[in-house]
């Protein structure tokens, strides 16, 4: 008799996850998005995204330091009895800048250069004592007779060396694509205040090439961005019809917006008078420019730039008034930094789930 082979088909029983381990995750994905909303939560209240900084002196004081107390800013006389020179670090086509000394404290004494430039130096100390916040270079004094204007100390000094105090020793730690985003976020941060301040809207004019932008700006020892050099900002109110024009000459180049170029073409010689005015929407063309050199070369920085592609395509609109606002910006940057830290945080959730 032949025999038969019996096979026995063995149905595997479908796994299915336990739900404590469903509501496991669940906890954790909630305290990361609880953890994740406390932490941009301070990044934008306390790091510089709240215009008034609420630890700042009231008008006309200061704070420098160890100080406990707010000190009335140094007078013509205070200046000249207790700032000690040490050395020029310094000198601009308005300001020579000097490294000094203040009650054992280094302070920035910036003194005119030129006598035909009293009134951009003076322009300069008006915006620096009205626009005082988190976003600008701290005010300790000045004397109008002797056009001397004293300012914060930071060590690290302009935007300019950024790139070379990543690659020291102490700062390489934050050589990241986290930490450079941030400071674009400062940046951008300054340029939505200045469209927006207290004064109104003012145009960032110091700014025809991106060696120039980097020298406005100063690098604090705990790595935020502060505007330093308000020399040149005018002011822009189209209700009353007034816009700007930023210096007499003729401006070239593709990092000045199409607008701020002569637009008669080479057969006609440049004219001041011919010259169309224009608006704040010239620091919104230089923004893609300036946040490509923050995000620098670093791992990640490439998933940042592809996700700032649309925003700054925007940016590149050769009409102005297509352009996007700096706050629209600054809100971008904010929901792609979430957006970021979000998938950091918890890589593979949806997979698991």
């Amino acid at each position: 008799m032949e025999k038969k082979s019996h096979f026995i088909k063995r149905e595997f029983p479908q796994r299915e996850v336990p739900a404590v381990l469903l509501l496991l995750l669940l906890v954790i994905i909630l305290l990361l998005n609880g953890l994740l909303y406390l932490y941009l939560n301070n990044f934008y209240g306390s790091s510089g995204r709240a215009d008034m900084d609420p630890s700042l002196c009231p008008f006309g004081y200061f704070k420098l330091g160890p100080m406990k107390n707010c000190s009335p800013w140094l007078s013509c006389e205070a200046i000249n009895k207790e700032v000690r020179k040490l050395k020029c670090v310094g000198e601009g086509a308005v300001k020579k800048v000097f490294l000094s000394e203040w009650k054992e404290n280094k302070v920035v004494l910036s003194q005119l250069t030129s006598a035909e430039l009293q009134e951009d130096f003076l322009h300069g100390l008006k915006m620096l004592k009205a626009l005082q916040s988190k976003h600008v270079v701290r005010l300790l004094g000045y004397c109008e007779q002797q056009f001397t204007i004293l300012t914060e100390y930071h060590p690290l000094g302009s935007l300019r060396g950024l790139n070379e105090t990543l690659h020291m020793p102490k700062y390489k730690g934050l050589n990241t694509w986290h930490r450079r985003f941030m400071l674009a976020i400062d940046y951008m941060s300054i340029i939505r205040f200045l469209h927006s301040s207290p004064l109104g809207t003012l145009v960032m004019c110091d700014s025809n090439d991106l060696d120039k932008v980097l020298s406005q700006y100063l690098l604090t020892s705990d790595f935020h961005i502060l505007v330093n050099d308000l020399d040149a900002l005018p002011l822009v109110n189209r209700s009353a019809g007034i816009l700007v024009k930023c210096g007499h000459r003729e401006l070239r180049g593709e990092f000045v917006a199409p607008e701020q170029r002569w637009p008669y073409g080479e057969e006609v010689p440049f004219d001041d008078d011919l010259m169309p005015p224009y608006d704040e929407k010239t620091d919104i063309w230089k923004i893609p420019e300036v946040s490509n050199f923050f995000l620098g070369h670093v791992e990640g920085s490439d998933i940042v730039r592809l996700h700032l592609f649309d925003i700054h395509a925007a940016c590149k609109k050769e009409d102005p008034a297509e352009r996007p606002s700096a706050q629209e910006v600054l809100d971008t940057y904010r929901k792609v930094l979430t957006l970021l830290i979000r998938e950091a945080a918890m890589p593979g959730t949806r997979e698991m789930l």
